[in-house]
């Protein structure tokens, strides 16, 4: 009686359970009492034989079984085999269990000895004689079929009615530009971006480079004038022959007298109209392009000869010259110290720009010689020296300031976010920004400079909820609960297609419904 009362152990069984797999459940247990239970659909171990096998498995284990099943089969093979079989595990508490047969087959020895008997006769001791079917009744089966093809054709109609329509739903949400100007300070001594007070490390940049250039000289230096020559005739003027010494002074005689005197002594035959011709040369004062005078111009002597002879030039004087020399001036210098210095920021700004990180730009503003050296400067000639050129060898340190534009956009885009209305959001893809050029550069090596942000804002819309919410409603509902709840364009309402347009509604799954956002 305690066994009876005592708890079995429950084996749920599977549709397709095979005798192997439930002989390996059972051998974890010794003298105890196990249910089977058979599956709520479909069913299992439908052959008179594997409830053979089990059942001898379980003798052997001295196990007592039981059955919880509806199949008219195999608890009729259970009844053959003694086997008590229960239509639910509480029934199976409340009855007592058989114990079973204990030989399921008969020796050899043990057989009939009329072997005329019927299968049937042998039926109860038999293991491998299949167990007539009751075969169901035709009107039983067609009605079965019916029942089943009615809920076919409603699942089919319900399943249709919620997969098949569609719908496609056009917002068009509002977009507003949005810009905002920043000015941005560049720190060296700053470590980490400042958003609040608009501020950004920057990097100093250093190098010591050469360069050498060349220009002509503006100075002069003068040298002196050369003097014109040519000859002029002499007419003597008496009967007696006349003497012109050497350096006999004769001039012009039209403006400002252009003087000039003999080269030579020459003597005039005597007679009035003898001729005698006589080299020139003008005299210092009248040294340079001044002494070319035409032909006729010499026509005066200068002295006491005067009264004796008469003087002129029947060929042009030539030859005189004002001479000057290039030489070094001190604007010279200045000049090219001034360009040698430029050529070196500007070298220093290319060589620089390799240097630079990913997202880093170079201030031109802030280019400039920090030390530059007596021994590092070497001019090739000194002021008042005579030459056509001027060359200058400079040596000198020049320094830059370096800043990452992603920290003055970072800057920039949490002041554009602090502009953006509640319920609506920036596209990130219309995010431009533009650096402008450098406002201020302080003497501590800050540096100011403007960013100018642009973006597009837009009304934030939520698809899947806007999805969820539309589902299975009405065009008119749907369309009253888009104009009151989502922000779009006063003027231009929803647009709704439903597909098939009988449908009448939206479509009862949310994810058959389309959300299109017109782009701007």
């Amino acid at each position: 009686m305690s066994s009876q009362r005592e708890r079995p152990e429950f084996i749920q069984l599977e549709q397709g359970d095979d005798v192997p797999s439930i002989r390996d459940r059972i051998s974890f247990f010794h003298g105890k009492r196990i249910l089977l239970i058979w599956p709520e659909e479909g069913t299992a171990l439908t052959r008179k034989l594997d409830l053979v096998l089990i059942q001898r498995e379980a003798m052997r284990r001295a196990i007592q079984l039981a059955l919880v099943t509806h199949d008219p089969q195999v608890i009729k093979h259970a009844q053959e085999l003694n086997i008590s079989t229960f239509e639910t595990i509480g029934a199976s508490e409340r009855s007592r269990w058989k114990r079973g047969r204990s030989k399921v087959f008969t020796s050899r020895f043990q057989r009939p000895q009329d072997t005329a008997h019927e299968p049937e006769e042998l039926m109860p001791v038999a293991s491998r004689v299949r167990a007539e079917e009751n075969p169901e009744s035709p009107a039983r089966r067609r009605l079965t079929r019916l029942i089943v093809l009615v809920l076919l054709v409603i699942a089919i109609a319900i399943a249709a009615l919620v997969v098949l329509p569609s719908a496609t739903v056009t917002l068009n949400p509002v977009r507003v530009p949005l810009n905002v100007d920043v000015m941005i300070t560049a720190d060296p001594d700053a470590r980490n971006v400042d958003i609040e007070n608009a501020t950004v490390p920057a990097t100093r940049l250093q190098l010591t480079i050469e360069e050498t250039s060349t220009i002509p000289t503006t100075g002069s230096l003068d040298l002196a004038d050369l003097p014109a020559t040519g000859s002029v005739i002499f007419v003597n003027q008496t009967n007696a022959g006349v003497t012109i010494p050497a350096g006999t002074t004769v001039s012009t005689s039209a403006g400002t007298p252009i003087m000039f005197r003999t080269t030579e002594e020459a003597r005039v035959p005597a007679g009035t109209g003898q001729q005698l011709e006589a080299p020139i040369e003008a005299l210092q004062s009248s040294a340079g392009e001044i002494g070319n005078v035409e032909s006729g111009l010499i026509n005066t002597v200068v002295g006491s000869l005067a009264d004796s002879v008469t003087v002129l030039n029947i060929n042009p004087t030539t030859g005189g010259l004002r001479r000057s020399v290039a030489a070094v001036s001190e604007s010279d210098r200045e000049r090219l110290l001034a360009a040698v210095r430029q050529q070196l920021q500007s070298r220093a700004y290319v060589e620089m720009l390799p240097l630079l990180e990913e997202s880093q730009f170079l201030i031109p503003e802030t280019v400039q010689i920090i030390e530059e050296r007596s021994d590092w400067t070497t001019f090739s000639a000194s002021v008042n020296e005579v030459t056509d050129s001027l060359s200058l060898t400079m040596r000198a340190t020049i320094q830059a300031t370096a800043v990452n534009e992603g920290f003055g956009q970072q800057v920039t885009f949490a002041q554009l976010a602090q502009q953006i209305p509640r319920g609506r959001e920036i596209k990130q893809n219309t995010i431009t920004y533009e650096r402008g050029p450098v406002n201020e550069v302080f003497q501590n090596g800050q540096v100011t400079f403007e960013i100018t942000g642009t973006g597009v804002v837009e009304s934030q819309i939520n698809i899947g909820q806007i999805q969820q919410r539309l589902a299975g409603l009405e065009v008119n509902e749907a369309l009253a609960h888009m104009i009151t709840e989502l922000d779009l364009v006063p003027d231009d309402l929803p647009q709704v297609e439903i597909s098939p347009e009988w449908f009448g509604r939206l479509p009862f799954l949310p994810i058959r419904i389309n959300i299109r956002l017109i782009d701007a």
